[in-house]
């Protein structure tokens, strides 16, 4: 609050917010700032603390909230997967076209005498309750989850490409609950591999912090982001810069490690390489360390405008953040990889669901 921009002037906000309001610790909550990068910030319903407060969305935190998120329209021709997956209430521009929210559920009262512990209700139109109801789905909450199973599919992605660029994209609905239930089970498990807050400790063993000169890290000197990720805009901005990384072929150990992982999912360690890509990348921190074995397609995957990893370096470099990285955010980088990995080989799943849906669609409005 001591800056000024984004049509605040910083002084003058300080002195508005220390006159008008008061600190409440449980306002410090997680915030989806950008696909996989959730930081801490103090959300409230008060201008200028936030340029445009939205009191409606906000109200929503907590008790088990989550948000489907997407956008009206694409800023960028190579926007990628449009929709996102939240348990925090996102930045605005967590997507490049403007997030637009859809709580999963809704806050409702409980009944008690005074009103605490609010249940959740589905956050469903009577439209779309006609739909469910019409199947027979079993849980009306799960729709937001069959709209991710859809989202995610490359198939339905780039069928659909120009229609998903210039407006709000549209999900087909399957005709039975048998098919809506497959489809929001296979949703849900997109939606854990989205939400940094859901535990995750499987995947491809890639992308482990290492020393460039072999043996160890020193964890009180060697984490440094400085090899160039970011770099300062206009009015202090952080952009996106080149970086430094290593492209390269697979080794033999980390081959044998994919195909320990296609075994566990039923597909060869070849369609495994097919859908990661051919070569890695080493992704250097600095000189010192770098993450070994980035697969290609999972260096270059692309969540609203943003290409997720290298978006995430950039807001670290030493000379933006005035750090270095602690042990856990180093780590974390390590399970970004595995994570968006995992999605990729969810691949063929994803469209075989969305071929299934596409063949037998339920006639909306009937």
């Amino acid at each position: 609050m001591m800056m000024t921009g984004n049509r605040i002037v910083g002084p003058d906000a300080r002195a508005k917010l220390l006159g008008a309001s008061r600190f409440e610790d449980s306002r410090l909550v997680r915030f989806t700032f950008k696909p996989f990068d959730v930081r801490w910030c103090y959300l409230d319903n008060i201008r200028p603390l936030f340029s445009e407060p939205s009191p409606q969305l906000i109200a929503e935190q907590g008790c088990g909230a989550r948000f489907f998120v997407t956008r009206d329209a694409a800023d960028k021709l190579d926007e990628g997967i449009p929709f996102v997956w939240a348990s925090a209430v996102c930045d605005y521009h967590a997507l490049d076209g403007e997030a637009r929210h859809f709580p999963v559920s809704l806050k409702r009262p409980s009944g008690g005498l005074l009103g605490e512990n609010p249940i959740r209700v589905p956050n469903t139109s009577r439209l779309a309750q006609g739909y469910l109801g019409s199947v027979g789905a079993a849980d009306h909450s799960y729709l937001c989850e069959h709209a991710l199973a859809i989202g995610y599919s490359t198939a339905y992605l780039s069928e659909n490409r120009d229609g998903i660029r210039t407006d709000w994209p549209r999900i087909p609905l399957p005709s039975t609950s048998s098919a809506f239930d497959a489809s929001a089970a296979l949703g849900a498990r997109v939606a854990e591999l989205l939400d940094p807050s859901q535990p995750f400790s499987g995947g491809i063993r890639l992308g482990a912090l290492s020393a460039a000169a072999g043996g160890s890290l020193d964890p009180a000197t060697d984490l440094a982001v400085t090899a160039r990720w970011g770099v300062a805009g206009r009015g202090g901005i952080c952009m996106p810069s080149t970086g430094k990384l290593n492209e390269r072929e697979y080794t033999a150990d980390e081959l044998s490690a994919i195909a320990g992982h296609a075994t566990a999912l039923g597909m060869t360690r070849g369609e495994s390489v097919a859908l990661l890509g051919e070569t890695c990348f080493d992704v250097h921190l600095n000189d010192l360390a770098y993450w070994r074995c980035v697969p290609s397609a999972v260096w270059r995957y692309t969540i609203g405008g943003y290409q997720v990893i290298k978006k995430w370096l950039s807001y670290r470099e030493h000379a933006l953040l005035g750090r270095d990285l602690k042990v856990d955010e180093a780590r974390y980088v390590t399970e970004m990889v595995r994570r968006i990995a995992a999605l990729v080989l969810m691949g063929p799943e994803l469209d075989t669901n969305y071929e299934r849906v596409k063949a037998d669609t339920w006639e909306w409005g009937k």
